[in-house]
């Protein structure tokens, strides 16, 4: 299902100040928090907003999301990065909801997963943003990609011990990973779960730690990674490469990569959809009698036919000389405007034989 617009959620417009986006969320939290709206969308419509808010409300998320819409989010950030390093708390406290810390927050919306259990976890996503020129738009490209990632470490396997020996659990979380606070106000009871700082979380405790990892079980590499850009992307354009993201932690699988197309502008054609516009010029002789000129295409070369009386700006389209559809078969067009130059200097015969054209016009005009 497609997610809906962030703005449109929050009932925000896309210049709203940060204020505004804060009480705004502040009043949309109060509306539908599941402690106090027990409707059967109520949780969901409140993940919704939360979420908006949370890439809203940070600096960088929302530069990524007014660029690149929810692709630029996805691409850079998984779930559990969207929330973190957002502070809920104040809002939350002053609502009188008694939590709201990232852990609480996240546990909250995602049940705990990806937290707090030892064992194979996803690896983060990775974003490449790969330049292209129109004419490799045109013909599609296939290139290699130099991305620095982590990866499972060869010596150990991903275990972060080193061979021949094996992590343990955590005597302090015993082996869960978290370790529980409750504190007591009145008659309400809170409870925060926070990862464990003697195993930071991972529920085993390495005694042992691999000599190349140095027990976090991934290494450091650079790799060259083979891609297929189609003919026909346009700037803004996501192409994923399953598995070709960040080693998962505890010998996890890796995530993912997204390669983000920009295509560069070109000194001659400009693009509209999947048809280009250009320029052509032609002399006032040439305007007036008709002929054929010579145009350039993306891919070669074309002859334009040129009708007698042909007027400055006029647009002729070439079919089926613009761009491939990307989700389908055939091509856009090439729209050459016609610009008609009036010469600067003139010979004195050119100018003579202006001078009688121009009495034959005032003796019989069109």
């Amino acid at each position: 299902m497609q997610k809906r617009d962030y703005y449109e959620i929050l009932g925000v417009s896309r210049n709203a100040s940060k204020d505004e986006i804060k009480n705004t969320y502040r009043k949309l939290a109060l509306q539908y928090h599941p402690d106090r709206n027990k409707a059967p969308d109520a949780e969901e419509k409140f993940k919704e907003i939360s979420e908006a808010y949370a890439v809203l409300s940070d600096d960088e998320k929302r530069l990524q999301y007014d660029k690149f819409g929810h692709s630029g989010i996805d691409s850079r950030y998984t779930p559990e990065d969207i929330f973190r390093g957002v502070d809920f708390g104040d809002i939350f406290r002053d609502l009188g909801f008694g939590f709201g810390g990232f852990d609480t927050i996240f546990d909250m919306f995602f049940g705990g997963r990806g937290r707090g259990t030892y064992g194979p976890r996803l690896g983060a996503d990775l974003r490449y943003d790969l330049e292209i020129s129109l004419e490799e738009v045109a013909a599609g490209v296939r290139t290699k990609l130099e991305v620095p990632r982590t990866e499972r470490c060869p010596t150990c396997n991903g275990s972060g011990a080193e061979p021949g020996t094996s992590p343990h659990p955590c005597p302090n979380c015993q082996g869960t990973g978290q370790v529980q606070h409750t504190r007591t106000s009145g008659f309400a009871r809170f409870v925060q779960i926070q990862p464990c700082d003697r195993c930071q979380g991972r529920g085993v405790v390495i005694d042992s730690p691999c000599p190349e990892c140095h027990g976090s079980g991934n290494v450091q590499r650079t790799r060259k990674i083979d891609v297929r850009v189609p003919p026909g992307v346009d700037t803004g354009t996501s192409l994923r490469m399953q598995g070709e993201g960040e080693a998962g932690p505890d010998g996890g699988p890796p995530g993912d990569l997204y390669v983000i197309v920009h295509v560069r502008p070109h000194r001659y054609f400009e693009r509209d959809g999947d048809d280009i516009v250009a320029e052509a010029t032609i002399n006032i002789a040439q305007a007036a009698l008709g002929g054929e000129v010579e145009v350039a295409t993306l891919t070669s070369k074309a002859r334009l036919k040129i009708p007698p009386g042909t007027q400055s700006g006029t647009i002729f389209r070439l079919k089926g000389k613009g761009l491939p559809h990307m989700r389908g078969f055939g091509h856009g067009d090439e729209l050459v405007k016609v610009v008609v130059s009036i010469p600067r200097k003139l010979t004195p015969r050119q100018r003579a034989l202006l001078s009688q054209l121009a009495e034959e016009l005032r003796e019989r005009p069109d």
